[in-house]
Formats: structure tokens, C-alpha cells, sequence
């Protein structure tokens, strides 16, 4: 995969830092390198602030790649499958919640953190997308920073 850019929109609602759960949603082609990296240097600094959760879609991709990263850093992770199992991962993670299409699935990741990282396949918004879906109802829901 090809490292063009390291587009993620971070939004966030007014909370306090502490007990912070962190949402993601990415791109099911994957994230790139400089993605993952950038990721795993924002959940570190999470952790450090005292967030205790990630969650995530469960599907493969990006999804599939910041479980395997929050897992390693110690997060306790909950996964929000979809009801299509073609595009799902089957991650492990500590809690599952019941599965969902994948609209009400991304309302729900969104609604239950604090924090949505979105690592899009593009930096330039698409209509028809599930990652871009997430960040339009997360900036609905509460401002959104652009890294």
C-alpha cells in the first residue's frame, strides 16, 4: 500500500480525559504506514491521559490493524461487528457487542466514546463511505480536528 498521505480526523466530545474511551473506524483497504504509526502514537498519549477503552467496526482493514495495535498497548477493546459477515474480521476482543448493519454500528461507536479516530482511505471527502459516514456523525456530534 502506498503511503500518499496520513489523513485522520479526530473528534472529540467536551469531556474530561479521564476514563476517556477511544473510537476508530478506518478504510477495509487498510491504513497506511505512516497511518499505523501515527495511530499508535495517539493511543499512547491517550493511554498516558488515562484512556481505558477502544472500539472498534470488527471488520478488515484498518479496523482489523488499530485492534491489533490498541490490543498490544493494553487498551481493553469492545467490538461492534457488523451483521455481514464477508467484510468482519472476528477479532477478539474483550467485550462483543451484538451485531448491527454497519450505519447503526458506526452511530454506536461513535456514541459510546469520547474520542473517534478516523484513518480514511482518502483525505477528501466520499458520500458513499462507511468511514466518512462515522466522521460526518461524529462532527455532528462534537467538534472535529483534522491532523
Amino acid at each position: 500500500m502506498q503511503d500518499t498521505h496520513v489523513d485522520f480526523f479526530l473528534t472529540q466530545k467536551a469531556s474530561t480525559i479521564r476514563k476517556m474511551k477511544i473510537g476508530f473506524t478506518g478504510t477495509r483497504e487498510g491504513m497506511t504506514k505512516r497511518q499505523k504509526k501515527e495511530l499508535e502514537r495517539l493511543l499512547v498519549e491517550f493511554l498516558r491521559e488515562g484512556a481505558s477503552e477502544f472500539h472498534h467496526g470488527d471488520c478488515v482493514g484498518a479496523d482489523e490493524e488499530a485492534h491489533t495495535i490498541a490490543s498490544a498497548l493494553g487498551y481493553k477493546v469492545v467490538v461492534h461487528p457488523p451483521e455481514l459477515a464477508i467484510l468482519r474480521a472476528f477479532c477478539a476482543g474483550d467485550v462483543i457487542l451484538p451485531k448491527k448493519d454497519y450505519l447503526q454500528r458506526n452511530k454506536d461507536i461513535v456514541d459510546s466514546t469520547d474520542v473517534l479516530i478516523a484513518a480514511p482511505k482518502s483525505g477528501t471527502e466520499v458520500l458513499r463511505s462507511g468511514t466518512w459516514s462515522a466522521i460526518r456523525y461524529a462532527r455532528r456530534k462534537g467538534g472535529c480536528s483534522h491532523d
